[in-house]
């Protein structure tokens, strides 16, 4: 059963919507070692919660996340040994790969700051709606590192172009709310006392819909990556079939002969 009451992050499920957010606005919502684990943990707890059909990733206090906190992470990794940093470069990127997998749509709700592991949670939802004041900026290298973290060489070209990434890859400054629309990052851009609502918005009509052939999409969407075209229609059509032996697809069938809206139960 996946914990909806976690200690390091905010969490409230309405009508199969789960909303989160990081809790530490005073600080612009660093993450934090164990803040890290237990997002991981939920995240791949929630592909076996059918209570939870969709996720709200939302700001707190007007920013989404600075990204890893300078005195609780930082600070301690400069005097970790090489078997440490593995340690824990591997499980923030554990995070990103429980968000792709988790067989929920995850929409992040992006307002003011949005940097580091903060953009890489961004990066890796399914759909992203921004405010005009959002600033994003994959900062790795910055502080001395690669901008190759937590999948972001792989990720972020998908969505915004190679050359694009590479830019804010290497240069590590922000992307505006214009340029993040423009080039496909964000989906939509809303003020900032929409943006809640907005993202919940959006959660609803996801839930309303079919919710196994959501959970396949997301699949599909990531498998497909290392696929050939081949492969991937060949998958698809697997997918598909599967899907056409569920209740669901009997009940839009019903309902189309019926001139209906269809009710989806997710079966």
């Amino acid at each position: 059963m996946i914990n909806m009451e976690p200690k390091h992050f905010l969490c409230a499920v309405n009508d199969g919507v789960a909303t989160i957010a990081l809790d530490h606005p005073e600080r612009k919502n660093p993450l934090s070692f164990d803040s890290y684990a237990e997002l991981r943990d939920w995240f791949r707890a929630l592909v076996y919660c059918e209570d939870v059909k969709a996720v709200v990733f939302a700001p707190n206090g007007g920013n989404f996340s600075s990204g890893g906190d300078v005195h609780d992470i930082i600070g301690p990794l400069t005097r970790m040994s090489m078997k440490e940093l593995l340690d824990f470069t591997r499980m923030t990127g554990d995070l990103v790969k429980a968000i792709v997998n988790c067989g929920k749509p995850v929409i992040a709700a992006i307002d003011g700051v949005c940097v580091g592991a903060g953009a890489i949670i961004a990066m890796a939802s399914d759909l992203r709606i921004a405010t005009p004041e959002v600033k994003t900026a994959f900062l790795f290298t910055r502080v001395g590192l690669a901008g190759c973290d937590m999948g972001a060489c792989a990720i972020l070209p998908r969505i915004i172009g190679q050359g694009r990434a590479a830019e804010l890859l290497y240069t590590g400054r922000s992307m505006s709310a214009e340029e993040g629309a423009n080039w496909g990052f964000h989906n939509k851009v809303v003020p900032a006392d929409k943006l809640l609502e907005e993202a919940q918005a959006w959660a609803v009509r996801i839930v309303a819909g079919p919710n196994f052939g959501h959970m396949m999409t997301k699949t599909m969407l990531t498998q497909e990556w290392s696929m050939s075209i081949e492969q991937a229609i060949e998958a698809e059509a697997q997918a598909q079939a599967i899907c056409m032996q569920t209740a669901d697809f009997t009940r839009a069938y019903e309902a189309f002969v019926n001139k209906e809206k269809p009710l989806f139960e997710g079966d």
